[in-house]
């Protein structure tokens, strides 16, 4: 039977002024949805441009000198957290990372007073990553107008750095959209990342996006967002360019949606046989993190033509990138107040 969750798939839209300028620069960055295809392909660039710079310390940009960006994580992460923190400092940002364990919202303090004390610590950059979907935008629509909100990822509903630095992989390795066939694999019922990359991916015009799974991992209504579902891997898997697998995000999931973690992978886990039905020179992703012998084989995960250390690494570039454009639209827009 189908499992009915249409409310995790839109959440609700985000009227694009809430995160442009009213000369189309990005103010925030909350969600890809809404966002046109030019603006996306101003992220790429920009941080193909990151990635060329020296990897060093004393080669750091300063383009955010004097600017304090604070890291809110209201929910565990290693990649996302590390990587917003090495962009802000290669930026030459003050970083300040929330402990919300020993925070005041331990204690009780609302949401709304939490944003209103830190806002008054002047600074100018929140990143927030949050549980439950809608954070970082009714955080965007109290905070200050002088700072900007990066989501780093909001319960089931967004997580639009990680797609961007999914396309800046996909881009560097197929060069164009449009011919390609992209798969993503796994729990997309409660994959945030999943829906991100769909919109991103429809935005730069994929030749075809599909989304492979079992029934009770597919979200009602998903094919209105221009994908093709399949519930057999086999032939979901036939003829890819590019396959994304996602993790089992087992904390949100409710009792019986699957028998068990064996009997998954031995039905959508990639292996490397399964692997073949792919074209010759597709690539292999995953957004981590990555549960071996649950969603993906070992020796897939660690072979040639898996890029899921590549993604890594792109994240600083697309997350500088993404920090260098809000205060450039937020530097223009209070010019103008």
């Amino acid at each position: 039977m189908r499992n009915d969750n249409s409310q995790h798939l839109t959440p609700g839209a985000l009227p694009s002024s809430m995160q442009l300028t009213r000369e189309g620069q990005l103010k925030h960055f909350l969600t890809i949805e809404g966002l046109p295809p030019l603006l996306l392909e101003e992220i790429l660039n920009r941080a193909e441009q990151f990635l060329d710079l020296p990897n060093k310390a004393q080669n750091k940009a300063p383009v955010l000198r004097g600017k304090t960006v604070m890291n809110l994580f209201f929910e565990n992460s290693t990649r996302t957290r590390m990587t917003f923190e090495l962009a802000a400092q290669r930026l030459s940002a003050d970083v300040v990372t929330l402990d919300i364990r020993h925070s005041s919202t331990s204690k009780g303090e609302s949401l709304l007073d939490t944003i209103r004390n830190l806002s008054a610590m002047n600074c100018d950059m929140f990143i927030v990553r949050h549980q439950h979907s809608g954070v970082a935008h009714f955080i965007a629509r109290y905070c200050p107008p002088h700072i900007s909100v990066l989501n780093a990822g909001d319960g089931y509903h967004q997580h639009p750095t990680q797609a961007m630095l999914d396309m800046l992989t996909i881009r560097q390795h197929k060069k164009e959209f449009p011919p390609l066939k992209v798969g993503i694999v796994g729990d997309i019922l409660h994959s945030r990342v999943a829906r991100s990359q769909i919109h991103a991916l429809t935005t730069l015009c994929t030749g075809e996006v599909r989304v492979i799974a079992p029934r009770t991992l597919i979200p009602a209504g998903i094919e209105q967002m221009g994908v093709n579902v399949f519930n057999n891997m086999e032939q979901g898997l036939d003829d890819l360019d590019v396959i994304i697998m996602l993790r089992l995000q087992k904390e949100r999931m409710q009792g019986g949606l699957l028998p068990s973690e064996r009997e998954y992978f031995s039905l959508y886990g990639l292996t490397e046989e399964r692997l073949k039905l792919a074209k010759s020179d597709a690539i292999v992703m995953h957004p981590g993190p990555v549960n071996r012998g649950v969603e993906i084989d070992s020796r897939v995960a660690d072979g040639s033509q898996s890029v899921i250390l590549q993604q890594v690494s792109n994240g600083i570039a697309v997350r500088m990138a993404v920090m260098t454009m809000v205060m450039s639209g937020q530097a223009t827009e209070q010019s103008l107040l």
